[in-house]
């Protein structure tokens, strides 16, 4: 024990050192406010390339991943392939958003969105949605440190404790280097968090032997066990096996689906929200602030679809499925012949524990390594939480404090107000974190799937320029309203005041960024068709006109092909074609003999549409040219634009709804604080 401590706090100190010594270094190589918020939009590609990655891929796939595949199976692993599904979205919107950054001066998604729809009401939504989408979202990760430090010293350190400590390192480095020192402290936390992924999937195979008793074992327990979720409609285990294409129930708490919850309509609308990741305010702001779109095509393909794909469709896998036959299970499986009891067995609802269980269970024999593996884990926590801190750090200081408080501001006090957003953002979500866990993780929850309500803004802006402003305001109003009323904050919320709700939480297995989305869609279309006017649409076509002259792909006898390769991606991969894989290598009962290269059907099928979908995103971003430039060169919008356009300040009564809107967000933050107690 007192080996284990040693070695996890002296791993933790020279991580800490490690990142306050990149905002020091950050801080030196440049004093501007814009290097600041957008590293003087300078960051290298191979920072952008490590940096989004591991943004994309957060604490929550280090530890969630494996614990998940643990309690649902096989069919929770198809949203690996979420690694091929979120640069999708980079692909079609983050060089377009890069292009009109340089051309037109804008420095946050709130800007962009502003200045083509012109007018407030957009930017203001945009805004709460990122300070939504990242106070939460941040409150989740900075709490998931403490409990990682707590389990992992047995309670010898405080898991609040450890969790202010920790936070205020973060706050130190980012708050000091800014954009810049978020960034190169990143390339490293990124790699921490590849070498944990597959660092644990590696412990699991050494106990379990190697893979053919895994797979023995997998055989043995698709004949003989059920799972928590019973068997599917055909019989099979639902750990090996996809329930069905949708089941018409009325949500989590309402009634139970048969096989389990993760149809393909689930699978699909989950992978719909961890791709409103890349579509978020934060996500944009970090691409504005790279020197080229080199590093664009290179993350889409090869860091993101191609080695965290692999990585995360077969280490967590094995990792969640293995600790069912080295002894978590608390009811499940019985052990497989001759494989240790490396893990002590998991109480009834803790299935979140499993990547901890690893790193307990390592610490016994080798205490560095399980160190080391909690540094790992704290890398990928930490280095989500620094981009979105940095990332709203910008909008404080431009969209907030310059746009509507202090427009002639110098970059001294712009600086100053990217600190305090950095810092009111932190602290806010420590606060959440710590005295309205209940309320904190309600409002988590909601964070991606707001996010993705922007895609249609984001393809105004880059592809469409019939759709219309008041068709994205209302649409993101809706589909907003969609999330929240089909996640347990609309439950608790709709109660409160006195009316219940006829569905629990994602009802008909569809997770609620799909309903959010489909809901954002059709609102959308049906006001913009109704609200088309001329002389919005001349505004409007200026950014689309520059956007054909420089961003339009050159292979235009090879769109049809891009697109349906695309939708048919979707539809076999994460959408209904999914159930196919069920079978399709061998049925789910037939054992390691009976299934094709002795892999369980559907992860096979996992494999096989990994490859395919690497392939669909390079023809995407390399052969249609969606992330690469050819050619002419693009220059950064005269300064006096910039500043002109920024100082057109709002009307005077602009900054009094600004007042009320945050009047109403905290009000918002007490009430659900009040109602989940």
């Amino acid at each position: 024990m007192q080996a284990k401590l040693v070695w996890l706090c002296a791993l933790v100190a020279a991580y800490a050192v490690y990142c306050l010594y990149w905002g020091v270094t950050a801080a030196r190589m440049g004093g501007s406010a814009s290097d600041f918020l957008l590293a003087d939009r300078r960051l290298p590609p191979w920072v952008f390339v490590v940096m989004a990655t591991a943004m994309s891929f957060s604490g929550w796939f280090f530890l969630g991943q494996p614990a998940l595949v643990f309690r649902d199976g096989l069919p929770f692993n198809e949203t690996a392939l979420a690694a091929v599904a979120m640069p999708l979205v980079g692909v079609l919107f983050l060089k377009r958003q890069w292009l009109l950054a340089r051309r037109f001066g804008h420095n946050s998604a709130a800007d962009l969105l502003g200045h083509y729809f012109g007018g407030e009401t957009i930017r203001l939504l945009v805004v709460l949605v990122g300070l939504c989408f990242a106070i939460p979202f941040v409150g989740m990760q900075l709490r998931a440190t403490g409990y990682l430090i707590a389990f992992l010293s047995n309670g010898a350190i405080d898991g609040t404790l450890a969790m202010w400590v920790l936070s205020f390192v973060l706050f130190l480095y980012v708050c000091i280097g800014g954009m810049r020192g978020a960034a190169y402290a990143g390339t490293y936390q990124g790699l921490l968090l590849l070498v944990g992924l597959v660092a644990i999937g590696v412990v699991a195979l050494e106990q379990l032997g190697g893979l053919q008793p895994l797979m023995d074992a997998l055989g043995r327990l698709g004949a003989g066990h059920a799972g928590p979720w019973g068997v599917s409609a055909k019989g099979y285990s639902a750990y090996l096996s996809i329930p069905g294409v949708i089941q018409f129930t009325d949500g989590l708490g309402h009634g139970q689906a048969v096989g389990g919850v993760w149809t393909t309509s689930m699978i699909l609308s989950y992978v719909l929200a961890l791709m409103g990741l890349q579509a978020s305010p934060a996500y944009t702001i970090w691409g504005m602030g790279c020197s080229s779109v080199k590093g664009f095509a290179a993350q889409q393909v090869w860091a993101s679809a191609a080695v965290m794909g692999l990585v995360l469709v077969f280490f967590p896998a094995v990792a969640g499925l293995g600790a069912h036959f080295l002894g978590a299970s608390p009811s499940g499986p019985t052990p497989g012949a001759g494989l240790p009891h490396f893990l002590p067995a998991l109480r009834s609802g803790d299935a979140m524990h499993v990547a901890l269980l690893y790193m307990a269970a390592v610490a016994r024999e080798e205490p560095w390594f399980a160190a080391l593996l909690a540094v790992c884990a704290l890398a990928a926590i930490q280095v989500v939480t620094a981009g979105f801190a940095s990332a709203t750090g910008t909008l404080f200081a431009r969209d907030i404090c310059q746009r509507y408080f202090d427009p002639h501001a110098e970059d001294r006090r712009v600086t100053l107000y990217g600190r305090v957003g950095i810092g009111l953002s932190i602290l806010g979500a420590l606060l959440l974190a710590t005295y309205a866990p209940g309320a904190q993780s309600a409002m988590g929850v909601l964070a991606l799937s707001f996010g993705l309500q922007l895609v249609p803004a984001l393809a105004a802006v880059c592809w469409l320029p019939w759709i219309t402003r008041p068709g994205v305001l209302l649409g993101l109003f809706f589909g907003m309203a969609a999330v929240i009323l089909t996640e347990p904050i609309g439950t608790a919320l709709t109660r409160f005041v006195g009316f219940a709700l006829p569905w629990g939480r994602w009802p008909w297995t569809i997770h609620s960024a799909g309903w959010g989305i489909f809901v954002n869609v059709l609102v959308c279309l049906v006001v913009s068709w109704i609200s088309h006017r001329e002389g919005e649409r001349a505004h409007r076509q200026q950014f689309h006109d520059f956007l054909r002259e420089f961003a339009a792909p050159g292979k235009r006898r090879l769109r049809a092909l891009a697109w349906s390769m695309t939708l048919a991606w979707l539809f076999f991969a994460v959408g209904p074609g999914a159930l196919i894989g069920n079978s399709a290598f061998g049925a789910p009962d037939a054992g390691a003999r009976g299934w094709s290269l002795g892999l369980p059907s559907l992860w096979m099928w996992q494999l096989l549409w990994w490859a395919l979908g690497v392939v669909v995103v390079w023809f995407l971003a390399y052969k249609m040219e969606l992330s690469t430039i050819s050619g002419r060169s693009v220059e950064f919008a005269p300064l006096g634009d910039s500043d002109a356009r920024r100082a057109a300040a709002p009307a005077a009564g602009e900054w009094k709804r600004w007042f009320w809107g945050v009047a109403i967000a905290v009000a918002v933050v007490v009430g659900a604080h009040w109602v989940f107690g």
